[in-house]
């Protein structure tokens, strides 16, 4: 419980931290350097515990899909929407992942969904369109209108890795993969950002390294650790429904230190949000 308490806070600090780092770097190149670090933290923790744990064939699959999806194009279009919306609005949106695993379990691989979970996907869903409303969206501003289609394709992605997870099979454990899946994530958006943004545009100012360091080996390396770790100790809807207050403590931190005002249809959004996705995560009576 302490694990994940502190996972929910740091990764819930993370948003205005990621927010603040914007200024000091660009987009893809924080999150290429965020990956790096992360990736050198674990392989030296696995270092200091043995050896390097080398992926089987078996494992590469989920490799590449926590890698690619949840690791580099959730956070390269969940870094690149900051440039352009309030971090608290960020954070909410790119969180709304169980909207999209719920309906994908149900028709595709047959799980059983009972009506209070259908209800809460529906509440949730709800939250979604108060957030994307014509009075909260700037429709007339592409950039704004582009970025919360990338928070909404963000959460899409995660998806696909949150069904991968549960389905497809590994020999290895997360925490074994994690720094791979961390490697390959980064040497993916290097490249990306040297090709759109030019050479590394980080000013190492001491503010660009504090945020770096926050992102990278503790919101990545440590957060990922500790919530693999809580998570084989305590039920899985008890972690899933813990796990939305990362949305609301982002957003409740976002409005203290960056001085973010929220509008009414966000916190209406949130709320419904957060109570749709918190039911959708009860378990069943079976």
């Amino acid at each position: 419980m302490l694990l994940l308490g502190g996972a929910i806070l740091l990764w819930g600090t993370n948003w205005p931290v990621m927010k603040l780092g914007l200024g000091h770097v660009s987009p893809l190149w924080f999150s290429a350097a965020r990956f790096a670090s992360g990736a050198g933290c674990l392989f030296a923790w696995q270092a200091l515990r043995g050896g390097i744990h080398r992926p089987q064939a078996r494992d590469l699959p989920r490799v590449a899909s926590i890698g690619l999806f949840q690791m580099m194009l959730f956070t390269a279009l969940g870094t690149v929407a900051l440039t352009h919306l309030p971090a608290g609005r960020s954070a909410i949106l790119s969180y709304t992942t169980p909207l999209w695993v719920l309906p994908v379990a149900v028709l595709v691989f047959g799980e059983r969904i009972e009506r209070r979970h259908w209800a809460g996907l529906g509440l949730a869903g709800l939250g979604v369109l108060v957030l994307l409303n014509p009075h909260a969206v700037d429709w007339g501003n592409g950039q704004v209108v582009g970025a919360n289609a990338m928070l909404v394709a963000a959460s899409l992605a995660w998806a696909v890795c949150i069904l991968h997870l549960r389905y497809g099979g590994a020999s290895a454990s997360a925490i074994q993969l994690a720094p791979w899946q961390m490697l390959l994530a980064a040497l993916v958006l290097a490249p990306l950002a040297y090709a759109v943004e030019g050479p590394f545009t980080g000013d190492g100012t001491a503010t660009f390294w504090a945020c770096l360091g926050f992102v990278g080996p503790v919101a990545t390396a440590f957060c990922f650790c500790a919530v693999n770790a809580a998570s084989t100790r305590l039920p899985a809807s008890m972690t899933a429904t813990l796990m939305m207050a990362v949305p609301v403590t982002g957003l409740a931190l976002s409005t203290a230190t960056l001085h973010e005002v929220p509008s009414l249809d966000l916190i209406v959004g949130a709320v419904a949000i957060v109570l749709g996705i918190a039911a959708s995560a009860h378990p069943s009576r079976s």
